[in-house]
């Protein structure tokens, strides 16, 4: 479905995704209140929806979409104005998958095609047991299980963790939103976070990390001392790595290019920060698309700490954790209301105020 008041943008979105295979256009809606009713009786896998119409406008309906999706992912089409990061990162965190720009006349080129078409199949069902998935979340049931195969669960491991740190991509915003929500203020351990965004969108995004967490966010630097009961979030034009420096950690940026090929990427976070703590951290990896994360996550289980991740019924994309579960890395694979209170039994009474 694509939610625009736009005809052009509409004409455009829509020929894009025709001539790609294995996608169709169930609807096109000019409004968010045409587009609400007609998911009472259209069934979609992903919307395409602008932030800024006439009426109840993209950003207020989002919630109300959202229930009447019925477990249909939303693409926010949106620039990347000052006032529209702010839009943006507010609909990723109430539950939105991704965000892509939406460029002025002629600038759907072939670029744009090709990466409007590469977050529509990340956010697509990839099998039956998609659907079963999705009506699960809707009626509240326990969660359905991951792909069968996986390796075994390792046992949490007995180094208590210094530091906790996030990394996310896809769907990222809105579990981590609920994950800090849900973390007891008297927990005092600093938290890092690698989430997959625009250089312009970092500044809205520690705002909102900061009210959905009730703790101090800042946006790590050069030998940005790491302190208890603080969030610190990577740039979004470089890496975030931790080492220790006379007694203490501190943040680096790096600039290199990963395997991954993300930039800030998950990867380096964790690896320099097993060697900086001797193992003693607790990672977490959330929703995502690609595989960033699990090089970083080996590292970090080597040196003698914890990975959790989301479990894959409450993930926009189940890539990134899927990626270390699949490689055996994980304790446990979770909804992130519950790897809150995991963490919290992981992190042991000195982590507490």
């Amino acid at each position: 479905m694509i939610v625009d008041d736009s005809l052009i943008v509409r004409t455009v979105l829509s020929r894009i995704i025709e001539e790609a295979d294995g996608f169709e256009i169930i609807a096109k809606s000019s409004s968010a209140e045409l587009a609400i009713a007609e998911l009472a009786h259209k069934r979609v896998d992903v919307i395409l929806l602008d932030l800024e119409m006439p009426g109840m406008g993209g950003l207020d309906a989002l919630p109300m979409i959202l229930a009447a999706a019925r477990g249909a992912q939303v693409l926010v089409v949106s620039s990347l104005t000052e006032e529209g990061a702010e839009h943006t990162i507010a609909a990723l965190r109430m539950g939105a998958a991704d965000t892509m720009l939406k460029p002025r006349s002629g600038g759907f080129d072939q670029a744009y095609r090709t990466a409007l078409l590469e977050k529509i199949h990340a956010l697509a069902p990839t099998g039956p047991e998609s659907a079963d998935v999705a009506e699960a979340a809707l009626r509240g049931t326990e969660s359905i299980a991951p792909g069968t195969g996986l390796p075994p669960l390792r046992k949490a491991a007995p180094k208590p963790p210094r530091v906790i740190a996030v990394g996310a991509s896809t769907g990222g915003i809105h579990a981590l939103c609920i994950l800090l929500r849900n973390l007891p203020q008297q927990l005092e351990l600093p938290i890092l976070v690698t989430q997959h965004l625009p250089e312009s969108f970092i500044p809205v995004f520690a705002r909102q990390l900061e009210s959905a967490g009730g703790r101090k966010t800042v946006v790590a630097g050069s030998r940005t001392p790491i302190e208890p009961g603080c969030i610190h979030i990577a740039p979004g034009n470089g890496h975030m790595m931790v080492r220790e420096s006379g007694g203490r950690l501190i943040t680096e940026i790096g600039h290199f290019p990963v395997t991954s090929g993300c930039r800030p990427s998950v990867d380096p976070m964790l690896e320099t920060l097993a060697d900086a703590t001797g193992g003693h951290a607790l990672g977490i990896v959330l929703s995502g698309m690609g595989r960033d994360g699990v090089e970083g996550a080996a590292k970090l289980v080597q040196a003698g700490g914890t990975i959790l991740a989301q479990d894959e019924s409450s993930s926009a994309v189940w890539g990134m954790p899927r990626a270390v579960a699949e490689a055996g890395l994980t304790s446990a694979i979770l909804p992130p209301a519950d790897l809150a209170s995991r963490i919290g039994l992981i992190a042991g009474a000195t982590a507490w105020k």
